[in-house]
This record gives structure tokens, sequence and C-alpha cells, in this order.
């Protein structure tokens, strides 16, 4: 029997009804609800059906006539894939004649098919031969002479697979995966008859056409004529484990297929909740990156970071670790040293390294990444909605009618939910984009967004205030909800303060340069167009006023009575796989687990209690206090696990100069990053592969991660930090991560219901997850808020220090691309590089020319901060005035003109608005100069050659 673990996605989509229809099938009775096809109610009853274009991950096609079935008083022979259920209907799914039939249809396939099965890459993993088997086909009389065998050679430019069109058998399904379920619509059948065959766009190449490389259109192929390059070089797997993706905040499930401790392919899991079956280039393919020659196996220290690197043990270099971080702690105080807590590691191993700096560091200095992108969303929830977190599942939006989305690009940066939104939209939902940049959901193909407000960067308040400004004197409030669910006199405050004329679209028109009409149009459709959902990302959360724009969509969808239900809701979008789970551990200086604060003495009394040690009640150092105060001389070692502050965080030489002053610095990381470059100890990290743990995604869901290979290095990241605690004279006993996870749900009451065993049965929770929802919580706030009643809070627009001037006469803004990851650590080591190989800097054909740039050329990009030199892209996706780059490689020095303007609230960055001049140049910029000559000699102190495409280029 074929393991279970790789059993194809057999049968159509159930529909849902309440009505329900019973029937028989094969002399067995059968119920099902209403609409279900006769393919999907034999399948629930114990019958599989032969089939070969039909999946239940597609809509029914009917195109192979293999799945035909006999119906007691009706002529012919139906296809079961598209033929609904009926009451009483009576079914055959086998006789002589149907046997017959198939045969036939299968001997004709087979003719046009080439004969090499025992080498064929799918050999064992082939529908077409299962099927061939089944109907009992054993020779063919009608030649081996189809048009597919000598004319048609593979389409190798595609990295990660092949296109064999002589193994075609132009089932469709290919074509319509791209269509329902990616939304590409990047393949198309060409020909007719003997010349019928899948193209890619308009007979081009895969790498040529409009494919992203989602991989649906290989998992759907029943034969190998899509097939994965990696399972043509390494054969088909012998076993594998159902693990969670470590890049962004989607959290797609997968099956790690695995020729022993070799992963040969990821599969998207059918059953993952979060992504229903599918992927993107990243989570399907990209995973090359855990076996790369560049990855950390060996422990190393240097007394300077002018010194080579020496290859120790790993005693010796905890020991050393330790034993400086007590030096430093002696010679400067306790709080001198600090701990960054990863938004790449899993929730286990986030609240270790927290644990490690409350519990043996003896102070609150720990901080993470989530911070420089969406500790916004965490002030702003959680004052307005009670909760620091999104409010729905991934699969609301299969609920929405209108779709709001700020400051995001799901369909390059949350690609899986990019899909599923495009999905809903072309069966009609209503669209209203509010970027600075013409995204690809503004225009794609069947998809027109209704409204797309242009504004300028730093001006998302005004926007917000101006369309609640229209709900509210329009008349459009959803005035019951607001008199049950909120607080009246929050609200009656903020009503008069979004009434002012001030907020109008009239008079915010000056100030984000959309036109009124379009916004108030966008107010409208929000208010009256039925379920209303807002989606949003770092274009929200990174600006000085990312907090109060936060509120601000709070406020909106409090006001419309937009929240509580399927199809509603305010939706952070987050970038990394955990960063909701690294905020949830406590990776905050002022919060311990499950956001509560280091002032609260009861919460901080159970703590104490568990862990047996006094725990300080003032709020630590964040990240920019860290570099602050090295640079002060008080602040003089720090852990850093699975973090980049060098390239990731804004103003790189400021952050650079502080790590300079520091005494120690302990990175432990798979590669030698950026911010390794400037470290004292480097501490080999694990992949997500290779280690077993929990992350928590953009919906709240927590998934299982399961270690598929042993750690390379020896370890995995949650062993070491035990290891590096007890040497720092702290012992923390845990023999599994679920031990860990154990703990977490002893003390934190969001979590009291997750294990282990819960998860591996359920699949995944959404938390809350307690005695009050034991089985999770997919939407939040149906009765109540969080807090009780909701709370209105005035949202003043206050213009961002960084403004243009004759200098700096145009505004830069920065985002992420579909084929690269966050700092490219991971994707630059993988075949990506083929999509998008160096950050560029786009601007509009008007600025272009004002400066006498053409594409393609190189430009020096200055700010009030530094200089950096990239090249240039003429489109008209941006605005005039407006300039957007990428930050995915070091060498591009995105964050070196970045200042360190930050929210009022959080200190969370500035990245979206920085006043720049672009002028056309003929060399690097003198930062890029210096960073190649330190790289150079840091690559060399590591003992080999460390070069990357990244590097490279």
């Amino acid at each position: 029997m074929m393991d279970p673990m790789f059993e194809k996605d057999y049968g159509t989509p159930r529909r849902e009804s309440t009505k329900e229809v019973t029937l028989e099938i094969d002399g067995e009775q059968v119920t099902v609800p209403a609409g279900t096809s006769i393919m999907r109610a034999a399948s629930e009853g114990g019958v599989n059906v032969p089939k070969l274009c039909a999946t239940d991950s597609l809509e029914p096609f009917g195109s192979c006539r293999l799945c035909l079935v006999e119906i007691e008083g009706r002529r012919g022979f139906p296809a079961s894939c598209t033929t609904p259920v009926e009451p009483g209907m009576k079914v055959r799914t086998q006789s002589p004649k149907l046997q017959e039939l198939r045969k036939g249809v299968m001997e004709l396939y087979i003719s046009d098919h080439p004969l090499d099965c025992l080498t064929c890459a799918a050999n064992g993993d082939c529908e077409l031969q299962d099927m061939a088997g089944v109907t009992g086909l054993r020779e063919v009389r009608y030649g081996f002479d189809g048009a597919n065998h000598f004319d048609s050679e593979k389409d190798e430019s595609n990295p990660y697979f092949t296109y064999d069109a002589s193994k075609c058998i132009v089932c469709n399904r290919c074509v319509r995966a791209c269509e329902e379920t990616q939304g590409t619509f990047a393949l198309t059948i060409s020909g007719r008859g003997f010349e019928a065959r899948v193209s890619a766009g308009q007979d081009q190449a895969f790498m040529d056409s409009e494919c992203v490389s989602c991989g649906a259109c290989v998992a759907a192929c029943p034969t190998a004529t899509l097939q994965e390059k990696s399972v043509i070089h390494l054969g088909q797997a012998e076993h594998a484990k159902i693990t969670t993706c470590a890049y962004c905040g989607v959290g797609c499930s997968f099956k790690a297929e695995m020729k022993g401790n070799e992963v040969v392919r990821m599969v998207p899991h059918k059953d993952g909740q979060a992504n229903e079956g599918h992927a993107c280039v990243k989570g399907r393919f990209a995973w090359g990156y855990a076996t790369h020659k560049d990855r950390i196996l060996t422990p190393k220290i240097r007394k300077k970071i002018t010194d080579p690197w020496q290859e120790v043990s790993w005693d010796e270099a905890l020991d050393y670790a330790a034993s400086e971080f007590k030096r430093i702690q002696a010679k400067y105080g306790r709080d001198s040293i600090g701990g960054l807590v990863s938004s790449r590691c899993t929730n286990e191993e986030d609240y270790l390294v927290q644990k490690l700096v409350r519990a043996a560091f003896g102070n609150n200095n720990v901080d993470t990444c989530a911070r420089v992108c969406h500790s916004p969303t965490g002030y702003g929830l959680k004052a307005t909605l009670g909760e620091s977190a999104g409010t729905q599942t991934f699969k609301s939006v299969e609920h929405s009618d209108v779709i709001l989305v700020m400051g995001a690009n799901p369909t390059d940066g949350h690609p899986v939910f990019g899909s599923r939104m495009k999905k809903r939209l072309r069966q009609g939902a209503k669209l209203i984009v509010i970027d600075p940049r013409r995204i690809d959901l503004v225009k794609s193909p069947h998809i027109n967004a209704d409204y797309h407000l242009q504004l300028r960067p730093g001006t998302n308040v005004a926007m917000v205030n101006a369309l609640a400004h229209v709900i509210v004197t329009e008349g459009l409030m959803a005035d019951e909800f607001i008199a049950e669910r909120c607080e009246d006199r929050a609200f009656q405050q903020w009503r008069d303060f979004i009434s002012r004329a001030e907020n109008s679209p009239e008079a915010t028109e000056a100030h984000t340069g959309v036109p009124a009409h379009l916004v108030r149009g966008a107010a409208r459709l929000y208010a009256t167009g039925g379920n209303a959902a807002i989606y949003y990302g770092l274009g929200v959360t990174e600006h000085a006023q990312g907090s109060t724009t936060v509120i601000g969509i709070a406020n909106l969808s409090m006001l419309t009575g937009n929240i509580g239900r399927e199809g509603v809701g305010v939706n952070p979008l987050r970038g990394q796989n955990n960063v909701q789970g690294s905020c949830d551990m406590g990776a905050f200086p002022h919060e311990l687990p499950g956001y509560r604060h280091v002032s609260d003495s009861s919460a901080r009394a159970l703590f104490e209690a568990e862990w047996g040690v006094e725990l300080q009640a003032e709020p630590g150092l964040r990240i920019p206090n860290m570099f602050d105060a090295a640079l002060a001389g008080t602040f003089m070692g720090l852990y850093c696990q699975g973090e980049d502050i060098v390239q990731s965080d804004p103003n790189t030489q400021h952050v650079t100069h502080a790590l300079e002053q520091m005494e120690c610095i302990v990175v432990q990381d798979i590669f030698l990053n950026e911010t390794a470059k400037y470290a004292h100890v480097l501490l080999p990290g694990s992949s997500f592969l290779e280690k077993d743990g929990t992350f928590t995604n953009a919906e709240r869901r927590i998934s299982r991660v399961r270690q598929v290979m042993p750690p390379r290095a020896g370890y995995a990241d949650w062993e070491v930090t035990i290891q590096l605690a007890k040497r720092l004279g702290y012992e923390m006993n845990y023999s599994h991560p679920s031990e860990i996870m154990d703990e977490i749900a002893r003390l934190t009451p969001t979590f009291t219901g997750v294990s282990y065993e819960k998860l591996d049965r359920m699949g995944s929770v959404q938390w809350p997850c307690n005695e009050e929802a034991p089985d999770g919580t997919p939407v939040m706030h149906i009765d109540e808020f969080v807090r009780g009643k909701g709370k209105f809070l005035i949202t003043q627009y206050v213009p961002t220090d960084e403004k243009v001037t004759r200098r700096f006469p145009l505004i830069l803004t920065t985002g992420r691309i579909l084929s690269q990851y966050n700092v490219g650590a991971q994707t630059r080591r993988t075949d990506n590089n083929n999509w998008h190989s160096e950050d560029r800097l786009e601007l509009h054909p008007h600025d272009a020319e004002e400066r006498g740039i053409k594409d393609g050329d190189w430009v020096g990009i200055q700010s009030r901060a530094g200089e950096t030199v990239l090249r240039a892209i003429v489109s008209d996706r941006m605005q005039p005035g407006v300039v957007y780059t990428t930050f995915h490689f070091p060498e591009s020095g995105a964050n070196v003109i970045t200042t360190d303007n930050s929210d009022w609230a959080t200190n969370c960055p500035e990245y979206k608005v920085t006043a720049v001049q672009v002028t056309p140049v003929a060399q690097p910029s003198e930062w890029q100069r210096q960073y190649s000559d330190f790289n150079r000699q840091q690559e060399a102190f590591l003992g080999h050659d460390q070069t990357t495409a990244a590097s490279a280029s």
C-alpha cells in the first residue's frame, strides 16, 4: 500500500452545504452535502474512482473521461467528477463496460507517451502508471508514434523544475492550478489534437514567461511532464515529515520528503491550515541554503574583530563566551550586557533566550527585530482592542466583500495568502489599495483595484483620518455596534475630533496628494460594501506615526462594525516566520511572555516562582538604547541569536560604530552574516530542518516544526542557549522542546491549552488556547473585545520630521520582492538569484529624465545619514517624487541611507520615509568601498572562501 505521506490529492473539492443527500454507490448508502460530486461522494464512501484530470485542489473539469460511471435510469456514462449527487441516485463505479471504456481511454493516452517508464523520474510516483495498472492495460494496439515523442525539447530554463512536453497528456491540471490556485494565468494550452501541449506565456520558456515558480503546476502534474530537478537528481523519497516553512509569516505547512537525512523535495501539505496545499517559490524550492557550503559548522572565537578566527570546540567557545560576559558585568555592572531574540527561530528558542537574559544575565535588556517591523501593531491593537495580534484566519478572506490593503504587497511579501486574496477578488470582492507604489494587486490578470489611493509616504494617518471623516459625516457608521461594543465617552471624543474640517478628504489632499473624490469613494465602499477586511504591512508600521496609523485602522473597523466575524477584521501581515511568536514569548525589554509588563508584580511572581530567581521590575534597553549605551561605554556585551542587525537596522554606520565599541559580541547563526563580522564568538546555528519546535504565524496559528535531519553542527539552537546559561551559573533542565512549551503553557494564559500532543492531533491551533477556548480561537472579539469595550483613540496627524528639501527632493521608501527574503541570508544562497540578483532603485520616468538617468544606469542615492550606489529601474509604478528599493543584498547599503527616525511609541524605525537625492554616478560609494575591503578581510579571517552571489556582485 502507498505510504499515506506520499498519496496524491484525489477527488474534487467538497461543497459546503447544510442540506444532505443520500445515494447508493456500488450497493452501499452514502450521505453527503448537496452539491457534492459523485467522485467525492464515492471517495467518502471508501471507493476510489479512476481519474487523471481530477484533484481535490481544483474545480472539476471532466476532460480525461477516465472517471466514467453508470447511473441507474440514465443513458451514457457521465463523468463522476462533474456530476453532482441526487437523492436516491444509484451509481456503479465498476462494471465490465466501464472497465472496457477506461482501458480504451488509457490505451489512447499511453499510445501518445514515451517508452521510458522504467527510467522516468516519476517512476513510482506517476498517476498515469497507476491508472494503467488500475485499468489492467498491458499492451497498446495503436503503436507509439504520437506527435509528442520526437519534436519536443525539454525546457530546462527554470532552476527548480523541468518541463518535458513529450510526457504531457494535456489534462489541463497545471493550467488550472496556475489559474485557480496561484492566480497568475501564466500557462495555456496551445495547438490542437496531437499538437496540443502546455505553453508558458506565448510559447516562451518558463523563465521568460509570467510564471512565478510557485510549483502549483508541478504539484498538479500527474506525470513527469513537470518535475522537480531534485527528484530527477536524487530519485523518489523514502519517507517524509510534516513541518512548517521558515520564510514569511504565512506559516505554510510542508511535507519534507527525504532520502535518509537528505531533502529530496518540499511538498506543500494539503491539510496545512494556513496554505491548504499551496506554496511560493521560496518555501517550495529555496531550501538548499540548509546544506550550502557557507554554513558555519564549527564554533570560533577571537579577541578583536581585527584578528583571524580560531576554530575551537563547543566547550571552549561557550566557556569563553560565559567568562567574557561575567568579566564585563563585573567591570561595568549587571546591565552592561543583553540579548537579541530571533524572529526566525522557534517559540521555544525565543522563550529560552529571553529567559537567559532575565534569569542568567539578571536584567531586561532583551529585544527583537519584531520591534523594528511590527511593534506598532502590538501597541495600537492592544490599546484599542485589547490584544496585540490580528483578528482573523487567512481563510476568512473568502468571506470578504471589500478588501482594503494598506502598506502591504501580499503577492510579493506573503504570496500564498496573496493568491488566496486574488481568488476572492476574481470571485467579485471589491479592492481598495493604499500604497505609494502601484503594486501588482492594483492591476493583474482578471483583477483591477476599485480604488488605488496613491498617497505620499508618511501621510498614512491623514489618509485614515480622511476615510473615517467621510464615514462619520455621511452617517455611514455602525451605530448599534458602537453603542453596544465600544466605550461611549472615548467614542464621543474621537467623533468630535474626526469630524473636524481638517480631517476631510479635501483638507488632507494637500498632505496625501490623493484626490478627495477618490478618498470619498473608497470610504463609502468600505463602509457600505458588506464584509470589509483590512490587511496591512510594514508600509503602515515602519513610520514615525506607525502606532497612530494602527490605532486609526482599528478605529475604522470598530466604526463600521467590521470585526468579530468571518470576512472582516484587522489583519497585520507579519514579515518573518515567527515575528508573532517572538513577541508572544516576551522578546521586548518591557514585557514578559504573554504581553505582561515587567512592572506587574503578580506576573513577575509567577515567573520568579518557576525560574527560581528575582526579576527586575524596570524595563531594559531596546536595541537603539543598546547602541547609544555602547557608544557611551556602558553596554559592552551582546548575545545575538539568529539576527543580523547590521543589515536590517537603520543607519548602518551608527550600528557598526556601536558594535565596534563592545567587548564581547556572541553571534549564533547559520552563516557569517553582517553582524557576525563584528563578533568575538561565532556559534553555529541550526536551520528549521534541524530542530523541533513551533512557529506562530500572522493569524496566531501555532504550528509544529519537526526535525528532518540532525543538526549539522551538533546542536540545535535551544540546546546551545541551555549550555550557555549553565556556564553562567543558571540551570535550564529540558530534554526536548515539548518541555519548554509545557512551561510556556503554565506561565502564559493565552497558551494554557497548547501542547505538542494537541498540535500533533489538530495540526495547528490559534491562540488564545485555554479553558475558555480549548481548540483555539480562529476569530477574535466575537461577542466582546478582549479589553471589554473597544476604545476609540484620537489619531492626530503629525507630519514626519523627515522632509524633502532642495538638497534632498525625493522620498525613498523600501520593500521586498517575491524571490528574495528579508536580509537575503537564506535566499541569496539558492537559485532564487536567477530572478533578483541585486537591489535596484526604482524611480518614475519624470524623475529619471530630470536627472538624465536611463534604465540600468548606476545612480548615487544620498540622504542625511549616508550614501550608496545602485542601478536604476525607470518605472511608472512609482509616482513622481518617490523612489523605491529592496534591502536583500548587504552590499547595496539600503540601510546606510535610512535615518534613525522612529515611531513615537515603540521606536520602530521609519524605514519608509527617507529624504534623498539621486544622481548619475560612475563608481561605488565610499561606504561600499569600505564595505568591500572589510568584507574581504573578514572572509579571509574565516579561513576559507565565503564569497556568495551577494558579495560577488
